[in-house]
């Protein structure tokens, strides 16, 4: 089994200054189809992603530790936990994005649920990757926002969101996350990527709507320094060779 991977926040902005885009792939243990797993990681390791992202917004504790020993097992690319509370903390990762939803006022996200997760992160080696998290809306309820009782910023008020994002790095956050949400109808405003990257300094990962190569060409080009994509890829053996 391989060896954990360490500093990868430093990879992230190490590559921001290099002016390289980096790639995840984002599992939900929950949509995993267990007998096409091998198949599906074979695509990953064989695409140019960057990162693995495991989670989702309800995960059962048992099915996220059976896929990390998978991912360990058949991946060298750096496993990151997109957590949806702290039930969805495992060991075997390498990393974990501490989020805040900063988009929400629901405490049990802005605060709570953080109190709850740090004394068992306390006792990991994960390296713990302080998030800011921002919803938009995206033309449907996503299940993101529907669990955690909040509603995402206006896709067109841009200045709620660049005050949001702003709020969010002056708070400390390392990173800054634009979630449109899983299986979202409209991908985050190019517009509002360019905006914010425009003003603020940590690195932007941008995720949510994004269904084809174009897609992501697009972030990219708007100043995202990371893209996350999921459902499309694994929807479409072929994504990367349109």
């Amino acid at each position: 089994m391989r060896q954990k991977i360490p500093n990868i926040y430093q990879q992230i902005i190490q590559a921001k200054i290099d002016g390289r885009k980096l790639l995840a792939i984002l599992l939900d243990p929950d949509k995993i189809v267990w007998e096409n797993l091998e198949a599906l990681l074979f695509k990953i390791n064989q695409s140019p992603a960057s990162h693995i992202f495991v989670g989702g917004s309800i995960v059962q504790t048992t099915i996220l530790e059976e896929l990390m020993t998978e991912l360990r097992k058949k991946t060298k690319l750096p496993i990151v936990i997109f957590p949806g509370d702290p039930s969805q903390i495992s060991a075997q990762a390498d990393a974990i994005l501490f989020l805040s939803l900063l988009s929400g006022r629901n405490a049990d996200y802005l605060i709570e649920y953080q109190v709850q997760a740090a004394p068992i992160l306390k006792k990991t080696n994960l390296e713990v990757l302080s998030t800011g998290y921002i919803l938009i809306e995206s033309g449907n309820e996503t299940a993101v926002a529907r669990v955690s009782k909040t509603q995402p910023l206006d896709r067109k008020d841009l200045d709620l969101v660049l005050a949001t994002a702003q709020a969010g790095e002056m708070l400390g956050n390392k990173l800054l996350y634009l979630e449109a949400g899983s299986g979202a109808k409209q991908a985050v405003p190019l517009e509002m990527i360019a905006l914010i990257a425009q003003n603020i300094e940590i690195p932007i990962i941008v995720g949510g709507g994004i269904v084809d190569l174009q897609g992501i060409q697009k972030a990219y080009n708007a100043g995202a320094d990371l893209v996350v994509i999921g459902t499309a890829f694994e929807n479409n053996s072929r994504f990367f060779e349109a």
